[in-house]
């Protein structure tokens, strides 16, 4: 079995029409901020804020992990099953790109790092030309 390349493996299980949605929203702001050069050094502290999809999955996960494990300890141990599939997901996320949140995150708007480096590479270039046609 051959395991997708790191920086698609997200993208090739999210579906085309959410692909689409983030990839106009990038070109959207790419836009507006190429008509505002001036709002571009703010944006770009933006990006640094940005939480990636795999932040927001890591979170999401150990969140889930902690809180079921301690209702495993203190109410049932059943709770156990649910940090065990936790990992398992999170372990088919690390090798094929997919788990049953990424759907949602991705329709929630959480793009992975490639694409978030993608919008910010473009505003740099943007603040280099500008400058140097400043000059």
């Amino acid at each position: 079995m051959r395991l997708p390349d790191t920086t698609h493996r997200v993208s090739q299980h999210t579906s085309d029409k959410v692909n689409r949605k983030i990839e106009e929203d990038t070109q959207r702001s790419i836009s507006f901020y190429k008509n505002n050069p001036a709002r571009i050094p703010n944006r770009l502290r933006q990006l640094d804020r940005e939480w990636d999809i795999e932040r927001a999955l890591e979170t999401n996960a150990s969140t889930l992990i902690v809180i079921t494990c301690l209702l495993g300890f203190s109410v049932s141990t059943a709770f156990f099953v649910i940090p065990l599939l936790v990992g398992a997901f999170l372990l088919q996320h690390a090798l094929q790109g997919w788990c049953p949140p990424l759907p949602i995150l991705r329709r929630m708007g959480f793009r992975t790092s490639s694409e978030i480096a993608a919008e910010r590479k473009i505003l740099e270039e943007i603040v280099e030309q500008s400058t140097l046609s400043s000059k």
